[in-house]
């Protein structure tokens, strides 16, 4: 069964993954396909194209899905693992910025570094979880909303702050038997803005 997602989490996998054509072959590997078959979509040589699935697969990037016999020859049938991909920060390894590193809460720094280590964190117990055939529990709230000035932005800050700072001394208990740990993450950044057909066209 193919993914939602995967987090490539090595550096020789991510180095695998960013090859243009190779980003191709996944897109329209979303559903089962042969190498003949992406050869007359893609127009590219067969030899080219098996390369690069071969690459892909070596590192699991694809997947086979069966093998079809075609008169004196062996079709295989492969598959993108995942519907969509993300490069974890610690296919970095040691240049990786861990959030201790920029204490600045209010910096872009600090808010990229600690996304990071939760798509890390998240990657790592996703890949136990699936080798143990269980699920992760995780919780997401998203949403977006329009201040009048900066005031008001650090008066939501502020507020947002006490709420959790509450809500965490009401429910923590360190010495609850059986309990475990979670960490959370909560974040405000500018909406961005939709770039025009044009926008980028100038220095």
């Amino acid at each position: 069964m193919t993914n939602a997602l995967e987090v490539i989490r090595r550096a020789d996998h991510a180095a695998v993954l960013m090859d243009p054509t190779r980003q191709r072959l996944l897109a329209h590997l979303a559903t089962p396909d042969s190498a003949s078959g992406l050869a007359r979509k893609l127009r590219l040589p067969r030899q080219r194209l098996n390369y690069h699935l071969r690459a892909l697969e070596r590192v699991g990037l694809v997947e086979l899905v069966e093998e079809r016999k075609k008169g004196n020859c062996v079709e295989r049938v492969v598959q993108a693992s995942a519907r969509a991909f993300v490069i974890s920060p610690e296919a970095l390894g040691a240049i990786g910025l861990p959030p201790e590193e920029t204490p600045d809460r209010f910096s872009a720094a600090y808010l990229i570094a600690a996304a990071g280590r939760a798509i890390r964190e998240i990657a790592s117990l996703q890949a136990r979880a699936r080798r143990e055939k269980k699920s992760i529990a995780t919780f997401t709230v998203q949403g977006e909303i329009r201040f009048a000035n900066a005031h008001t932005r650090a008066a939501f800050a502020e507020e947002l702050a006490d709420a959790i700072a509450s809500l965490t001394a009401k429910y923590h208990d360190d010495k609850a038997p059986g309990g475990r740990g979670f960490r959370f993450l909560a974040a405000i950044h500018p909406t961005p803005k939709k770039e025009s057909k044009h926008e980028g066209d100038h220095d």
